[in-house]
């Protein structure tokens, strides 16, 4: 447990409670948790989602940095096309349910294909429904 939490920065929070936790200290938190297992891949839901932007950067620099010193594959589902970018070596765009594209952040954010700009970029569609 003590490596897991140094791991992730959080050395010294073993006797925390959760409500004396930030909210980027909780996503670390359970982070530390995946990780205790010593995993070959670690599944990310919205990672940055809840977080102020440098917090977001943080926890994205934490995700390379851990994918990188325990070897393990990360997959994130993610809205947050700037850490999407961040984290991302590959990324799959899904729409109507479906893979639409697939490659290198740099092929998915320079895309011409009108579907992957206008989610890259936020830029909706007036002729579909926005929900």
């Amino acid at each position: 447990v003590d490596e897991a939490l140094e791991t992730v920065d959080l050395g010294g929070t073993q006797n925390k409670k959760p409500a004396e936790l930030s909210g980027g200290m909780r996503k670390r938190v359970g982070l530390a948790r995946a990780i205790i297992y010593q995993p070959q891949i670690v599944l990310f839901d919205e990672p940055t989602t809840g977080l102020d932007p440098i917090v977001a950067d943080s926890i994205d620099q934490l995700i390379v940095r851990v994918r990188e010193r325990l070897a393990v594959t990360t997959v994130a589902v993610t809205h947050d096309m700037r850490s999407a970018r961040r984290i991302g070596q590959r990324i799959l765009m899904l729409h109507q349910g479906r893979i639409h594209l697939s490659g290198t952040p740099d092929e998915i954010f320079q895309s011409r294909d009108p579907v992957v700009y206008r989610f890259v970029n936020g830029i909706s569609d007036p002729r579909e429904p926005n929900f």
